[in-house]
C-alpha cells in the first residue's frame, strides 16, 4: 500500500476471510465494483516464468497461449518457485507481488479485455484482502517495478455443448 501511495496510485482495500479459489473470492468480494481477476504463475520447459493476469471468468487455453509468447510446454509454477520469485504463497498470487521480483525474471501478460474495465480487484500479497485500482494504476505500478507488460487477447478454452 505504501508503494501505491508513493506512486500516487489511487486504491481502496477491503478486508475479508482468507479465500483460495475464484469461487470463494466471489462469495466474499463479488459485491465490489470492477473486474475481479485471477493470476496464473506459469513456467515453461526452458525455465521462463510468466504471470498471466486476467479476469476471473477467463478460461485460458494454455496450449493456444504458448505460441503467443513463444513458450514451450507450460505448467503451473511450483509453490516453492512462486515463493522464491514473487514472495507469495498459492492463493495470494497477484500482480502486486512483482515488487518482490527484483531480478525481473517474470514476464507479465495482461488480458486486453481486463484492461478495458474501469476498476480491477487483486489481493495485495495476502488473500485476506482485496485492493481495487484502475488499469492505468496497475500499469504504473508494474512499470515502477521495472517490468514490461504485454497486453494480449487471451485464447480461451472452448466448453463443449452438452446438448
Amino acid at each position: 500500500m505504501a508503494r501505491l501511495d508513493e506512486l500516487g496510485i489511487s486504491h481502496e482495500t477491503h478486508h475479508h476471510v482468507a479465500v483460495f479459489t475464484v469461487e470463494e473470492a466471489q462469495e466474499h468480494t463479488g459485491h465490489l465494483p470492477g473486474g475481479h481477476c485471477k493470476n496464473l504463475f506459469l513456467k515453461d520447459k526452458s525455465g521462463d516464468l510468466y504471470l498471466v493476469v486476467c479476469l476471473q471468468e477467463t478460461a485460458v487455453d494454455l496450449k493456444a497461449f504458448r505460441p503467443l509468447v513463444g513458450a514451450k510446454n507450460l505448467s503451473f509454477g511450483k509453490p516453492d518457485l512462486l515463493y522464491e520469485t514473487l514472495g507469495v504463497e498459492p492463493g495470494s498470487v497477484t500482480p502486486f507481488a512483482l515488487i518482490n521480483d527484483r531480478e525481473r525474471v517474470v514476464e507479465v501478460i495482461l488480458e486486453k479485455r481486463m484492461m478495458d474495465h474501469e476498476y480491477l480487484n487483486y489481493h495485495p500479497l495476502i488473500n485476506t484482502m482485496t485492493t481495487r485500482i484502475t488499469p492505468a494504476g496497475l500499469q504504473t505500478f508494474i512499470d515502477a517495478c521495472g517490468h514490461r507488460t504485454r497486453v494480449l487477447e487471451l485464447p480461451e478454452r472452448q466448453i463443449a455443448d452438452a446438448s
